[in-house]
């Protein structure tokens, strides 16, 4: 299962940077009257109606970092534990990119995130990884790694 992820995740990977080379092929086309062009941003894949993590493509300055996103489904349980953590109200908008200074989240308030987290998915997140997550995004991550290590 892990391998099959991974194969699927460098397939993805492949078709962005396609899309991406596309994408620069046809500015030079923004010329030509009639033509429309779109900057892909993140490539997803489904097969027989199963879907698999999307790939976003993120800007970092003049390089761009790949990474596999993490299932809508969980990113959407860690926006609502945030929301609660928070005392957020329910109209409030939280996605996978919201930072949780942003939201207005101390460090006391992060911890009390992650241990929320810890006891919806039944995961134990170490110090360090606590300490490297600062968006949505990057806890829904965290736990579907978790819980793939412990499938």
């Amino acid at each position: 299962m892990l391998k099959t992820k991974l194969l699927l995740c460098s397939i993805l990977r492949f078709l962005l940077i396609i899309l991406y080379c596309l994408d620069s092929v046809l500015v030079g086309l923004k010329q030509v009257s009639g033509t429309r062009t779109s900057n892909p941003s993140s490539v997803s894949l489904s097969i027989n109606g199963r879907n698999f993590p999307s790939i976003t493509l993120q800007p970092r300055g003049r390089r761009f970092q790949f990474r596999c996103a993490a299932k809508p489904e969980t990113v959407q349980k860690v926006c609502d534990i945030v929301k609660k953590q928070l005392a957020l109200s329910e109209d409030s908008t939280v996605t996978g990119e919201s930072k949780f200074a942003a939201l207005g989240a101390d460090s006391l308030d992060t911890v009390e995130i992650v241990m929320g987290l810890e006891e919806e998915f039944g995961i134990t997140v170490e110090e360090d990884s606590a300490q490297s997550i600062t968006t949505v995004q990057d806890a829904a991550e965290m736990i579907d790694k978790l819980l793939e290590k412990q499938a």
